[in-house]
């Protein structure tokens, strides 16, 4: 049997080694303490009854953006407990703390976009959209989704209207003769390898 609780000082090392097991992208101790130390109620782990932690979530907030928002910045799970729902558990526990301790309107992570295991569970099960596109995001040049879920069915439904209004006036455009241009204003892209900037989510789990 597996739960999920808050994480402790005391996880971090496991957690760190978990992340190197499951995932190519990777962080020094020190980006743990970091986020522990910043976001305490946003670092959630799986453990077994026997007390090996077989998964975590490290979420942290971007209180400097336009609307507060949280971000994940990391998920994984020992391929042993893949597909139990294991994942689910610790985003939703990541949401909840998100919206309830810290005001969140909504959460953001970025994914590979040729992860489509990722892709899966973050839209199907989790909810999640796609709100843009980032050209060679990662190291290895890939391209990543820029994803949100919102957290407040209010915020949801204004995003919602936001983007209607927006398309009704693009089409207007070009139903004068304009000509219509479409483009996705986003955060500065964090510097490359600036680990505590370059937050991202790389993984693998159909849950």
């Amino acid at each position: 049997m597996v739960c999920i609780r808050s994480a402790t000082m005391e996880d971090l090392l496991a957690m760190q080694r978990c992340n190197l097991l499951c995932l190519p992208e990777n962080y020094q101790l020190k980006y743990y303490f970091y986020h522990i130390l910043s976001w305490p109620q946003l670092l959630f782990v799986a453990e077994e009854c026997n007390g090996k932690i077989v998964g975590y979530v490290l979420a942290k907030m971007e209180e400097e953006a336009a609307e507060t928002h949280g971000h994940i910045t990391s998920l994984a799970v020992a391929r042993t407990h893949r597909k139990l729902g294991v994942a689910t558990k610790l985003m939703e526990a990541a949401h909840r703390a998100m919206e309830e301790v810290f005001g969140s309107v909504y959460a953001s992570l970025h994914v590979r976009v040729m992860n489509k295991g990722a892709f899966h569970l973050y839209t199907q099960t989790l909810g999640y959209q796609i709100h843009d596109r980032e050209p060679h995001y990662y190291a290895d040049g890939e391209d990543a989704y820029d994803m949100r879920k919102y957290l407040k069915p209010s915020s949801a439904l204004a995003a919602a209207n936001g983007t209607s209004g927006k398309a009704k006036q693009e089409d207007g455009k070009q139903a004068g003769g304009g000509t219509a241009q479409q483009k996705k204003v986003d955060g500065a892209r964090p510097k490359s390898g600036d680990k505590s900037r370059k937050a991202k989510v790389d993984y693998d789990e159909v849950d």
